[in-house]
């Protein structure tokens, strides 16, 4: 088993983002490995990563990205809990791409539950119609069907990942969430068009 020091110890902490004692732990746990202690950390990061959803995310940075020919630009809130994963080059990286995002795939709002509820019922309304002439037993799943393709173009968290479309955009933040072992979540962003009303 390897020597675990404080600089051993620091130089996983500053890889993954996670605290010293769970940095710690997981390098005691792997021998010193920290190859090893970098997939025990992902493999418990997803798991939890749904039971950090609810903690506060107070944290966190407004990136921007304007496009090459300044007509179009986006700003975007991303929150964590701790200044320490606001840091994180990884962190960084996902404001960033997530900003280049907003601006290639223009949702209109961050989450599902952002949608007006007056907006949704117009939604279904117009899904119903288009779906009348379908036998009634099957109208109202073609109904939700299309719904659910009309959240995964007008909404972040529901669309395909521009740099990897295999994934869809709240993946890719889980995925950080469970290598920061922080909850990461969008707080808003504006995309601005010169010459187009919002």
């Amino acid at each position: 088993m390897a020597e675990i020091t404080a600089q051993v110890v620091n130089e996983f902490r500053k890889k993954t983002g996670l605290g010293l004692m769970e940095c710690k732990k997981l390098l005691t746990e792997a021998g010193g490995d920290l190859a090893k202690a970098e997939t025990l950390a992902k493999e418990r990061g997803l798991k939890q990563a749904e039971l950090r959803a609810g903690r506060a995310a107070k944290a966190g940075r407004v990136d921007v990205y304007i496009h090459h020919d300044s007509k179009s630009g986006v700003l975007i809130e991303l929150n964590c809990e701790t200044d320490f994963v606001a840091r994180n080059d990884e962190f960084k990286q996902l404001a960033k791409d997530l900003a280049l995002h907003v601006m290639a795939a223009n949702p209109k709002y961050v989450r599902r539950e952002d949608v007006p509820a007056d907006i949704v019922e117009e939604q279904k309304r117009i899904f119903m119609s288009q779906v009348g002439d379908k036998p009634e037993a099957i109208q109202e799943k073609i109904a939700v069907g299309k719904l659910d393709a009309w959240y995964a173009e007008s909404v972040l968290l529901e669309q395909p990942f521009i740099r990897d479309d295999s994934k869809k955009v709240k993946d890719v933040i889980t995925g950080v969430n469970a290598r920061t072992g922080e909850n990461i979540a969008v707080a808003r962003f504006a995309r601005f068009v010169v010459g187009e009303d919002r």
